[in-house]
Formats: structure tokens, C-alpha cells, sequence
């Protein structure tokens, strides 16, 4: 195996031009351009990394863009949790950091955090070297004015903000968040046209497929009335589990609709779901006629699914080689080992969380919430056979890198960040527990004792950066699972 250096993977050009940082207020090079327009430029061709709970934070969105993805989208975080938080400007790791304030944490957790010196956690961290004009916002809320003051806090520091109207899951439909919103068309459109009116950058939603294709047709064309620049579709309905092939008649008949001359709704249509290879992508975008593609469990199981073929080189192939040439075993991805190495490089990089980056490793290392049609073409083998209890048994960040055969000297000043820490401010407001890799059956089973029973659909997966009460003391050990199932 090949001994990665984290130094190799993430460089800044001193000579970048200063209005990218300038005292830590990033600015948008498409300024002189109406939100549609921008949202137009945004997305429109592009291959787009999705909102994803825990996943989608700084490393994974950086490493896309280093393999050639064209968008990347925060994982879902509340409007409350961005509203109590502090902006600062990191110089040390030239990120811009949404800390969440101390005052926000009830005196007990105050008192804890104090006794164990632990800073309060990062919410959001952003590179605006690296993400500029790439970063979209994705915000879980379900009413206007819980919205709008979370969209007025970023909107100088990302390039869109998208609403989630899509995540099925208890934690977002009980807050009248997510899935909900599909079924509250007028306050789904409240929250739209508020932040239309009140904001200067592209605003976007994420949705389902609705009970039939007409309906959903009908509230795309609803949304975008009410002021939304682009919609990302994902080709399953609220409730589908992801082990079942998303319904991509459906999701082809809802785009073609959407994109005739009769109800052209005119703003960009991205497609979601099961695109695990180039050819699906490039296949289902030429077929549905939608403007881009979002990746999420594809992205995980290989980002280098990004990177693409020399233009040049692959006009002189098209007729000599066969239009399956990028499929599963394509030539343009990375190995697996590859991939989890460069995204340890940009874990260090960025001071993540040994808790939080051992979750995306472990995803890295399964396929099972891969449609079971297509696992038996996803194995999963790495050049030193490394293996989720090993990465579970890892507790520190030097601990992971050895096991992955990567360098620390890109962090070797950070003796938090080689325990574990995320170093330069904050903690990891995720919680996490290796049992849900090691045995998820069981992981499962005991959070049916602990609590009330819910359906396995609903509970096969992670928290949201978002503690349902803020003010009470955050559970050592997750109680409920959540995750954005784009």
C-alpha cells in the first residue's frame, strides 16, 4: 500500500486573488447576476455531491472537488442550530467556522463542558478557497420565520441555500420539517417566497416523489412559482427503503413532464438516486432531459465517481470502445483504499472529529443501504485488508492514519488533532456509537428497549447536527437515528 501524504492532497495558491478571503467575508464572483441566472450557472451540467447527515461535512465536500465534482451541498443542518451559533474566521485553517455559542447549552452542560475543557462544537466549517462557487446550504426548517434569520446569517458565506423536503425520517416529519413539507404545500412555499424576497442568492428545495406523477409535477410547479431557482428530485417517495431500487420510470415521466414545452417550469432539475456509475449518470441524464445529477450512498462507496474522462482522449475512444466503459469497474475510478486515504488527508487537514471521520470511513466500507440488485457489483476489498472493526477500534486520529497507512505531518504541530480533537475550535456535535457498524441488528434492537419502538426504516441511521432540544444535555450515546436518505 502507498503511503499517502495529507500534504499532497491539499494545497492553496498564495497569489488566489483576495476577495476569495477577505477578513474572513467570502465573496461570490456571479454578483451582477439575478438569483436565477446564478442558480442557472450553479447547477445546470453539473455532477453534485448530496446532503448527507454527518457525511457531507468539510473533508468529503473538499475531496469531491478534488476528483471533479461540480457542487457539493452541507449535510441538512436546522435553522435553530445555525441561529445559535458564532461566525469567526479560522486563520489558521483559513476556514470560515460557525461555532455554537457556549450560552446555548443548558448550565449543566455548561459546567461539563468547563470541568472537561471541551469547546463548544463547529456546526459548520467552510474552506471559501475551495468551495467557492460550489457550496450550497442545505437547511432543515419548516417554518418561514425560523428560516429566514438562519438564510440572512449565511448567505455571504455559501453559494445557494436549499430547503429539505425530502427526509422521510421521524426526527424531521415531527418538526414539520422534511417529508412533511410535501404534504403542506402552502407553508412549503411560505418558506420560499420569504426567503425569495428577503435574500440575494439562488434558493433551491430537495424533494420526493409524491403519490402519483401529476401531483408531483404539480408541486414542483407550485415551489417554483413561489421563488425556487432549482429543484433536486430524489426517484423515491417518502417511506421507500433504499435496499429497493428507486422508481426511475417515475423519475424520468415527473422530469420529461417538467421539462415540456406545455409546463417547462424554466429553472434547473436535478435527478437523485442509484446512480452508482458514469454511464448511469451520463444515461439518465440524456434520457430524462434533467440539467444535473446528485450523488449521495455512490459518492460514499467510491467519491472518485467524480472524476472524468479527458475530453479529448475520450473523443477518440467513442468509437473504438463500449459504451460500458464506465461502468462499475471503470478505468477513471481510484481504489477504495485510495479514496478513504485522500479523505483522511482532508480529515486532517480540516481538524475533523475522529468520532465523526470514523463514521464516514465505515460508510465508505459498505454497501448496505445499496439496492440489493446491485451489491453483488460493489465489493468491497482494500489493499491492506482493513476491516470496520478495525476502524471501529481505532480511538484517535494517529490510530486511524496507521491503519490506513497515512501520514500525520500535516497535523504533527496538533497534539489535539492526533488525539482525536477537531484542534482549531470546536468539538463534534454528532453523536456516534461503533455498534451501529459492528452490529446493527443488535445496535437496533437495543434502542427498541431503550425507547419507543420505531419502524427499522426510520431508525437505520445516524443523528442530524441538531439536538432536539438544544438546551437539554446531549446524550453520550445516540438515541435515535436519523439520516437524509437522498
Amino acid at each position: 500500500m502507498t503511503n499517502s501524504n495529507p500534504l499532497d492532497l491539499v494545497s492553496f495558491n498564495s497569489n488566489e486573488e483576495e476577495c476569495i478571503i477577505n477578513s474572513g467575508t467570502r465573496r461570490h464572483t456571479c454578483t451582477d447576476m439575478s438569483p436565477q441566472e446564478r442558480a442557472n450557472h450553479l447547477f445546470q451540467n453539473k455532477e453534485i455531491l448530496a446532503p448527507m447527515v454527518r457525511a457531507s461535512s468539510t473533508p468529503l465536500r473538499c475531496l469531491a472537488i478534488s476528483y471533479g465534482c461540480g457542487l457539493v451541498y452541507t449535510e441538512e443542518i436546522v435553522d435553530r442550530a445555525i441561529t445559535s451559533t458564532e461566525r469567526t474566521y479560522n486563520a489558521t485553517l483559513q476556514t470560515i467556522d460557525y461555532q455554537k455559542k457556549m450560552e446555548s447549552f443548558s448550565s449543566k452542560v455548561q459546567r461539563r463542558m468547563n470541568r472537561n475543557n471541551d469547546p463548544p462544537p463547529i456546526v459548520l466549517r467552510i474552506d471559501p478557497k475551495v468551495e467557492r462557487d460550489k457550496l450550497i446550504y442545505q437547511m432543515g426548517t419548516g417554518e418561514a420565520n425560523l428560516a429566514l434569520p438562519a438564510a440572512l446569517m449565511v448567505q455571504k458565506d455559501v453559494d445557494g441555500l436549499d430547503i429539505n423536503m425530502g427526509c422521510p425520517k421521524k426526527f424531521s416529519v415531527s418538526g414539520g420539517m422534511g417529508s412533511a413539507l410535501l404534504e403542506d404545500l402552502p407553508r412549503a412555499c411560505d418558506i420560499l417566497s420569504t426567503l425569495r424576497r428577503n435574500t440575494s442568492i439562488p434558493i433551491s428545495c430537495k424533494i420526493r416523489l409524491l403519490k402519483d406523477d401529476r401531483s408531483t409535477v404539480d408541486f414542483v410547479t407550485a415551489l417554483v412559482k413561489a421563488g425556487a431557482n432549482a429543484v433536486a428530485i430524489h426517484g423515491r417517495e417518502p417511506g421507500d427503503e433504499s435496499q429497493k431500487s428507486a422508481k426511475m420510470d417515475r423519475l424520468v415521466n415527473v422530469v420529461r413532464l417538467l421539462k415540456s414545452s406545455s409546463s417547462s417550469v424554466g429553472v434547473p432539475i436535478i435527478i437523485n438516486g442509484d446512480l452508482y456509475t458514469r454511464n448511469e449518470m451520463m444515461n439518465r441524464k440524456q434520457e430524462t432531459g434533467a440539467d444535473a445529477v446528485m450523488l449521495a450512498r455512490p459518492a460514499l462507496y467510491n467519491t472518485s465517481i467524480f472524476i472524468k474522462p479527458d475530453a479529448e482522449a475520450e473523443a477518440e475512444a467513442e468509437a473504438t470502445v463500449p459504451e460500458t466503459r464506465y461502468g462499475f469497474d471503470s478505468e477513471l475510478l481510484l481504489s477504495k483504499t485510495r479514496v478513504v486515504q485522500d479523505y483522511l488527508g482532508y480529515a486532517l487537514k480540516y481538524h475533523g472529529h475522529v468520532t465523526n471521520i470514523k463514521y464516514v470511513v465505515c460508510e465508505m466500507m459498505t454497501n448496505r443501504r445499496t439496492p440489493t440488485s446491485l451489491t453483488h457489483c460493489m465489493p468491497i476489498q482494500f489493499d491492506g485488508g482493513q476491516t470496520i472493526s478495525q476502524v471501529c477500534a481505532c480511538k484517535s486520529m494517529e490510530s486511524l492514519c496507521k491503519l490506513w497507512d497515512v501520514s500525520m505531518s500535516v497535523s504533527k504541530s496538533s497534539e489535539e488533532v492526533r488525539k482525536g480533537g477537531v484542534g482549531v475550535g470546536g468539538g463534534d456535535l454528532h453523536r456516534y456509537d461503533d455498534e451501529y457498524f459492528l452490529d446493527p441488528k443488535g445496535f437496533l434492537n437495543k434502542q427498541k428497549i431503550m425507547q419507543e419502538v420505531v419502524p427499522p426504516n426510520e431508525a437505520d441511521s445516524p443523528p442530524p447536527v441538531h439536538d432536539k432540544n438544544e438546551h437539554d444535555d446531549p446524550p453520550r450515546r445516540l438515541k435515535k437515528l436519523k439520516i437524509d436518505d437522498p
